[in-house]
């Protein structure tokens, strides 16, 4: 069963959490603060963060930013009463995966932490297991992307984002669908979510970056040939 690192500052939030992630049968553990998460997360393997942002020493964001440079891609769903749009795209453009507004319902939250390890845990590996365009390579049973042979590092959610991209080559896909397929939820206007990781997976695919194509007035479109 999955792991999952509960960040939070009040022990009562903390509790909730707790208590009904584990009665749909998660192995919990806890931290008070950003800088405890990162000692945790640095010793021991955890399948997902649930992360507040307002926290005294070390706030979420900051702790956030810190797990990605030092390549800890555990998934995290950010946790807070801050419901701006900025505050939702900053946390996502520094590689959050999801993001649960206080108050919040318990079931909502559960359900958004299954759809997020639906996306991210391991699966059987498929029959066909590498897909290459050109000079970008995706190893699904790997989790592994490269281009021109030197490997990139992607968060899960980017990863996904890529991958359902590529599997449907040369179809235009709207930001809806897109949402549907690899967030898992359906359509709130939410356009911004989906623009926001098309730009950062284009600036960590470099030279491949153009393989992801805008198509104006629907989405995007996963387009290879067309750069040739």
């Amino acid at each position: 069963m999955a792991k999952i690192l509960i960040v939070d500052d009040e022990p009562r939030i903390r509790e909730l959490i707790r208590e009904h992630l584990q009665y749909s049968g998660y192995i919990c553990e806890e931290a008070a603060d950003g800088t405890a998460a990162l000692t945790q997360l640095s010793g021991g393997a955890f399948d997902l963060v649930i992360l507040d942002l307002m926290m005294p020493f070390m706030d979420g964001m900051t702790c956030l930013r810190e797990m990605r440079a030092r390549h800890i891609n555990t998934p995290v769903i950010i946790l807070t009463a801050r419901g701006e749009e900025y505050d939702k795209l900053s946390g996502l453009e520094s590689g959050a995966d999801d993001y649960v507004v206080k108050p919040f319902s318990p079931r909502e939250l559960v359900a958004r932490v299954k759809a997020v390890l639906n996306r991210t845990m391991p699966k059987p590996a498929a029959a066909s297991d590498t897909m290459t365009f050109g000079e970008l390579t995706i190893d699904t049973a790997s989790h592994t992307v490269r281009v021109s042979g030197e490997e990139v590092a992607l968060t899960p959610k980017e990863f996904d984002l890529l991958v359902f991209l590529a599997s449907n080559k040369g179809i235009a896909l709207s930001r809806e669908k897109i949402l549907q397929k690899v967030w898992n939820y359906d359509y709130f206007g939410e356009d911004r979510t989906v623009d926001t990781h098309v730009k950062m997976l284009r600036g960590h695919l470099g030279k491949c970056r153009s393989y992801i194509a805008t198509v104006w007035g629907i989405g995007y479109k996963f387009d290879p040939d067309a750069t040739r």
